[in-house]
């Protein structure tokens, strides 16, 4: 199963948001023209978007505020990407030199706040407060996520309820917005919005710890990353807390100390890899990706059959199953 048999009940929509987003990525100075050219060269799955508009296909049909929705969330959706390459110093995105590595990070720090910018004035040019209000809360949950990650990242000190706050923030934010910017495109019911929200939620908790695994169990070439950066960048998950907790103290100060210095990240990272799979770190991350995914499942329960919750449903075990 992939994305596009996933979302296929709305391919035809799929494609005029693709249409209508070139257009509003369109700048008048030629720098900006260039890279927001190769902004859309990186595009990746475009679930987000996607997700925006089997959100208002569920609570009534796909109209034009719906696309306006899909087209916010993914102005904002990369121009965090492109800031969150510059915070992680990284130099490749979906197989692709990143902004940053190209047009260093000046120009990055600016793509990102131009491409934020685009989608704020693009909501109050169609007076869509809802959505801006949305977006902005969305931004603020992103930020203040990333900022307790650094914070938590340079101590060395994170329990599982900091992890999940942070994930809650910086990834399952904008999914829960997603959802709920697309059932506010198409219906009014507040209850109707507050489940897809909450499945957005629930579905961007479990994206984040599936991630987080791959990086353990990974294969490099599907996920376009390598295996154990996230150690090598120092980025504790769920994996890594749950076995440092079950470990006897002597174990757990060999680990700390090799996460604490950049030399023995980059040599040791498969110690750390073994010590996670050893404890169990992985088995139990997976069952906590399974509970979420249920929750996620059982916001849209009450929904009554067609495509869209089936595509929807699927995307959950997308995300569960996924390999890249």
């Amino acid at each position: 199963m992939n994305i596009k048999d996933v979302v296929a009940s709305v391919a035809g929509e799929i494609e005029i948001f693709q249409q209508r987003y070139k257009v509003v990525l369109q700048g008048q100075n030629t720098l900006v023209d260039k890279v927001t050219r190769y902004v859309l060269k990186q595009q990746g799955k475009q679930i987000r978007p996607a997700m925006v508009l089997l959100a208002a296909q569920l609570c009534g049909g796909v109209n034009e505020s719906s696309y306006r929705a899909a087209i916010m969330v993914e102005l904002l959706h990369s121009a965090t990407l492109i800031h969150d390459d510059v915070v992680d110093g990284a130099e490749m995105r979906r197989g692709l030199a990143s902004i940053n590595a190209l047009w260093k990070n000046k120009i990055s720090v600016l793509i990102g706040d131009y491409l934020l910018s685009k989608g704020l004035l693009y909501s109050l040019e169609y007076k869509d407060y809802g959505f801006l209000h949305m977006v902005s809360e969305a931004v603020r949950r992103m930020s203040e996520g990333e900022i307790f990650q650094i914070q938590k990242t340079r101590s060395l000190d994170i329990s599982e309820a900091d992890y999940l706050s942070v994930i809650a923030d910086k990834t399952a934010s904008l999914i829960s917005s997603a959802c709920a910017m697309g059932a506010m495109s198409a219906t009014t019911d507040e209850v109707r919005i507050a489940a897809l929200k909450s499945y957005g939620e629930y579905l961007g908790l479990a994206f984040q710890i599936r991630d987080d695994l791959l990086d353990y169990t990974g294969d490099s070439k599907k996920t376009g990353k390598q295996m154990g950066i996230d150690i090598k960048d120092k980025k504790i998950t769920l994996p890594l807390i749950y076995a440092l907790l079950h470990a006897p103290v002597a174990e757990q100060k060999m680990i700390r100390s090799i996460l604490k210095s950049s030399r023995k990240r980059a040599v040791k990272s498969g110690e750390v890899i073994a010590f996670v799979t050893g404890k169990g770190g992985l088995v139990y991350a997976a069952e906590v990706a399974e509970g979420f995914a249920a929750k996620a499942v059982a916001s849209i329960s009450s929904f009554p059959e067609s495509a869209a919750k089936t595509s929807l449903l699927r995307l959950v075990d997308f995300v569960m199953k996924r390999e890249y």
